[in-house]
């Protein structure tokens, strides 16, 4: 006879340890989710990303840097208006620097055209710009005469070559792992949130868990 009352108060234990299970699953918030995907979001549209923008201003620095030290190089050897005449219009290979400064403003207008403007996620447009950049400065100081010039034919093509490097260093190392970082990490929390969309189908009070009273066996 005692069988059924047991039965009950098992039935009515195991309900109740079943409830704790299902405010467990429950109390998953998906705000912080969708919040997250939301920032994530909103940086895709803002534009391009902090590090790629860090890149292009870089990308600017070397060509202003390289700039500069042209003109500096022009006043040097006895004026801005003489010297630039004998190295652009009497352009030298041998002795001319302008050719230095024309392939800083190639790789300025290949790397901002690639990755601010067109936001390519790949490494070919950063490879082309450092292969010829080294490839021109090699050829540059084995050919010509820039060492017999003073510290300008040292400077301009060894910093020339050092920031082709680090721009490809940078994009490499920096841009291009901590964007797709980034993008599996929105990946990642919208599936998170469609899951756990699935599991709020909608909200969920502790009155809609109860037990139904004991009932007199019989």
């Amino acid at each position: 006879m005692n069988r059924v009352p047991d039965a009950a108060e098992h039935a009515h234990s195991s309900s109740v340890e079943s409830c704790p299970s299902l405010r467990d699953v429950h109390s998953i918030n998906p705000t912080q989710l969708v919040a997250r995907i939301e920032s994530y979001e909103g940086r895709e549209k803002k534009g391009i990303s902090d590090v790629r923008r860090t890149f292009c201003l870089f990308v600017t620095f070397d060509l202003l840097f390289i700039t500069l030290l042209w003109i500096i190089e022009l006043n040097v050897k006895g004026g801005i208006e003489t010297t630039l005449e004998k190295e652009v219009l009497h352009y030298d290979y041998s002795s001319s620097y302008f050719d230095i400064f024309l392939l800083a403003v190639f790789r300025f207008k290949v790397l901002i055209l690639a990755y601010a403007m067109c936001r390519l996620r790949h490494w070919w447009a950063i490879a082309f710009t450092t292969a010829v950049t080294s490839a021109f400065l090699l050829a540059k100081v084995i050919i010509s005469q820039l060492f017999s010039q003073g510290a300008f034919g040292y400077v301009l093509p060894i910093i020339s070559f050092i920031l082709a490097w680090i721009e490809t260093w940078f994009l490499d190392f920096k841009v291009l792992p901590q964007e797709a970082e980034e993008e599996n990490r929105l990946l990642i929390a919208q599936d998170a949130s469609e899951r756990a969309a699935l599991l709020h189908p909608g909200v969920f009070s502790d009155g809609q868990f109860y037990s139904p009273p004991e009932s007199v066996a019989g």
